[in-house]
């Protein structure tokens, strides 16, 4: 039989909180283990490669939601769905980083109009922001 742990001993092991094993049980991510009459819970220790799996892929960019429906398509061997969710979050992600490069580049332009000092009364980046 695998040892089990207490709640405290999988965030340990997890690198996580005891709220954060709680929030997963929540979310339907994590099983909650039966308390047994006047014990503690016991989890089994694989529950621990199941968080640290959950934080990776949070890591990764993935959603909560996205997580439940990755860890079934784990259960059920789906490696083309799970493939296809993750060309979706890379797209995403790729979008975003675009969408990051636009904006530093304006920023970047704004904030070296206002180190410039070019005598304008008015602040240049309050300007950019109030214009129609």
């Amino acid at each position: 039989m695998a040892a089990e742990l207490t709640i405290g001993k999988l965030a340990d092991a997890a690198g996580v909180n005891v709220e954060t094993i709680r929030y997963y049980q929540r979310r339907g991510l994590l099983d909650e283990p039966s308390k047994p009459p006047g014990g503690h819970r016991r989890y089994a220790s694989e529950q621990v490669r199941r968080v640290r799996f959950i934080k990776r892929a949070q890591a990764l960019g993935f959603t909560l939601d996205e997580v439940g429906t990755l860890l079934l398509l784990d259960a059920a061997s789906a490696c083309g769905e799970t493939h296809a969710l993750a060309a979706r979050k890379l797209d995403l992600i790729e979008r975003k980083m675009a969408d990051l490069a636009a904006m530093c580049q304006v920023l970047t332009g704004l904030v070296r109009q206002c180190e410039a000092g070019d005598g304008h009364a008015t602040c240049p980046i309050i300007d950019a922001l109030v214009q129609d």
